[in-house]
């Protein structure tokens, strides 16, 4: 299964795009805690796509930000 997301923002940068789904990696620094959230939601999507046996990419998006592609394998029918 493929399922992609695209956003329209400022996109993230080719030599940032491994390290935004690191933990507590936030890349817009002139945001607050408070208001911007923590750094943690791309690594939690990380994390739970690789425990599916999946992987998670960020590409160009189709609306001028980031795209993020998520490769889930098919389930297995009993």
């Amino acid at each position: 299964m493929r399922v992609r997301v695209d956003d329209d923002g400022a996109g993230v940068p080719i030599g940032d795009r491994s390290s935004v789904f690191e933990r507590f990696v936030r890349l817009d620094e002139s945001r607050s805690r408070d208001a911007g959230g923590s750094g943690l939601g791309l690594s939690i999507v990380a994390d739970v796509v690789r425990l599916h046996d999946g992987s998670v990419e960020i590409v160009d998006g189709a609306l001028g930000g980031a795209g993020f592609v998520v490769m889930l394998p098919a389930a297995n029918r009993s």
